[in-house]
């Protein structure tokens, strides 16, 4: 994507099954918990770089030792601080010391056989420490203690806070972060003392009835309880602080949760690789949570996946595919492929079939997979014109001459690294003229490859946004080679709509489809009809959220998809430049073929899976009537 969004977020939950000194024998160190989460999290490095925390549980502690660790950084290498500052308690140890899992648990943190970490982005601008995750909401009852860290984002966090102040709470503030935890954990409170009460008849000591707790706690009813008007996408981990651990995962499946479990280890995370690398597992052994249930984990190793809602229907992010998720899976490696490989025709038809005159590249790194899939795709349709030129050279007088064969046999596409991102350039003390110029060369070019004024240069793109990056940098730096035209190809279709589910993009005016959008209704007069949308969207500002319909969508219906991908291509191409500019965008129906089982596509569509989403969309095009700039949620 060569417009930067902040996006996403990562977790990786580990439950050791074993005792520590089973894991020092096997494996030769008492820390396999903490170097394994370590490597689960560097693996998805890629899912957040704004800060990152741990947190450890110790089971089978007595009253009045410590049991839970935790550590956050919002610092530039946040994961690195983290680790430095865990490792640095066990760095100076002498050998026995660590070779002794007992004394390491009873007297060092982060010796915890439950282990959570995230990684985070900070969207919409909060990046304190205190927005780090995991979060930890303290009691003084073991089972009450909850620590919380996920990858979400609700469109209702206004109506929930307000049933938090209803009963009788006093959050600290009114974030999503904030409202899951104190949700989760008001409903964690009630599970416990249900319990206490309906034990304390029977004649059992408090301490019985903290084991009897431990053993029953309903974990699967608490998240049923907790999570009936979670409006989102997430995937939420939580671990409890007597030793139960969940991983909760959203019923339309948006967020992704992976796990693997065996005698040893339980394991989940956002990225399914991870998990194949840190445990050197095959791919057929890690599954998928399911949309609408929970992962959990008791204190005494029961593992089972169960529901607690009712699950809708599928529809995975597919922007995953597309974009945010590493590339090292294969099934999203794949799927990236076959993005670019179903858009070679269309570049193709485009340039007219000119092989000869016509060069192909990618930017940014991320669209490189794409471009294999465009180069195979180009390929395919090469090897079928060879064909036909030998059969209708094998029917001339005499037969094809190997002269002419070898010619024919020797055409190739033209493959070349012809962008290249620079070193980030240090633009803040730069005058305004200065800084414009540093921007712009944000980016170099391979020089002597494309041939003045006659060949077609193919920049493929995995997504555009907003198009400034293509605008003010790519698109300049790739002109200054004198092509005759530049074609930029985005593998993922026109994103049209604001997303409320974890990504950072929720200001229409934002996206250049939007742009396009605007552009288009005054060329054609219909100005009108924005004033029309607005009245409808503020009209339903005050019904039931189910009531509440996208009103955006039926602007874009007065336009073809190709008339919205001309428009972008003007508004993308530098006034000063003298090639020709065209955008050609991945179709909503080619993105299901390519990625069938992540149908979330309401980036592109403006078919949200929740009804939170078109109060999004509709609040987001208020906003951009009215000139606020702020988040629709």
């Amino acid at each position: 994507m060569s417009d930067f969004i902040k996006h996403e977020c990562g977790i990786a939950l580990l439950r050791l099954l074993k005792p520590l000194e089973y894991y020092r024998k096997k494996y030769g160190t008492a820390l396999y918990g903490v170097n394994k989460l370590h490597l689960l999290m560097q693996k998805q490095r890629n899912r957040g770089q704004d800060g990152a925390g741990i947190a450890t549980i110790k089971l089978g502690t007595e009253p009045g030792t410590r049991y839970i660790s935790r550590k956050r950084s919002n610092e530039r290498n946040s994961l690195k601080a983290v680790f430095d500052d865990v490792y640095k308690y066990f760095n100076d140890l002498p050998p026995e010391r660590m070779q002794d899992p007992a004394w390491l648990k009873a007297n060092l943190p982060y010796t915890g056989e439950l282990l959570l970490g995230h990684l985070r982005y900070g969207t919409h601008g909060n990046n304190s420490i205190e927005a780090v995750h995991p979060l930890l909401r303290q009691n003084n009852w073991i089972s009450r203690n909850l620590v919380l860290a996920g990858n979400f984002n609700l469109t209702n966090v206004d109506e929930l806070f307000e049933e938090l102040v209803e009963l009788g709470q006093y959050p600290k503030e009114k974030s999503d972060t904030i409202t899951m935890l104190e949700k989760i954990g008001h409903f964690l409170d009630d599970e416990v003392q249900r319990l206490f009460t309906w034990y304390k008849p029977e004649g059992h000591s408090n301490k019985e009835i903290n084991d009897l707790i431990f053993k029953n706690l309903d974990v699967q009813r608490l998240l049923r309880r907790a999570s009936k008007k979670f409006d989102g996408g997430y995937a939420m981990a939580g671990l409890i602080g007597h030793g139960d651990a969940f991983v909760m995962r959203d019923p339309s499946g948006i967020r992704p949760a992976f796990y693997y479990a065996d005698e040893e280890i339980v394991v989940c995370c956002s990225e399914r690789p991870a998990i194949q690398t840190a445990f050197g597992i095959h791919i057929s052994k890690v599954k998928e949570v399911e949309p609408g249930h929970a992962l959990i984990v008791k204190a005494d190793g029961r593992v089972m996946e169960l529901p607690f809602t009712e699950p809708r229907a599928r529809t995975a992010c597919s922007f995953e595919r597309i974009y945010f998720s590493r590339g090292t899976d294969r099934d999203i490696y794949l799927e990236r492929k076959k993005l670019g490989h179903q858009l070679a025709d269309r570049v193709l038809k485009e340039v007219n079939y000119d092989f000869k005159n016509t060069v192909f590249s990618f930017v940014p790194n991320t669209a490189e997979s794409s471009f294999y899939g465009l180069v195979q795709g180009v390929e395919d349709k090469l090897s079928e014109k060879k064909t036909e030129l030998i059969k209708k050279e094998s029917k001339a007088k005499g037969g094809i001459k190997a002269k002419k064969l070898d010619k024919i046999m020797s055409l190739r596409a033209r493959v070349e690294k012809i962008i290249v991102k620079d070193e980030k350039l240090r633009t803040f003390i730069a005058d305004d003229n200065s800084r414009g110029d540093m921007v712009t060369h944000g980016y170099d070019v391979t020089y002597g490859i494309v041939k003045n004024e006659k060949d077609t240069l193919v920049l493929v793109d995995d997504s555009i946004v907003r198009g400034t990056t293509l605008r003010d940098s790519i698109i300049t730096a790739a002109s200054r080679l004198r092509p005759k035209k530049i074609i930029v190809v985005s593998s993922a279709p026109q994103i049209r709509y604001p997303d409320c589910y974890g990504i950072d993009m929720s200001k229409m005016n934002n996206f250049v489809a939007f742009k396009a959008l605007i552009a288009l209704l005054k060329e054609n007069g219909k100005m009108k009809l924005l004033e029309k949308a607005y009245k409808r969207c503020k009209a339903q500002e005050g019904l039931p959220v189910d009531s509440i319909v996208n009103h955006v969508a039926p602007l874009y219906a007065e336009f073809s998809y190709e008339e919205v991908s001309k428009k972008i291509a003007e508004i993308i191409t530098p006034e000063e430049i003298k090639p020709e500019v065209v955008v050609i965008y991945q179709t909503i129906p080619d993105l299901h073929k390519a990625c069938p089982d992540n149908t979330g596509d309401w980036y592109f569509s403006g078919n949200y899976p929740t009804p939170g989403g078109n109060r999004v969309v509709n609040r987001a095009f208020i906003n951009y009537m009215e000139d606020r700039d702020e988040r629709a949620y």
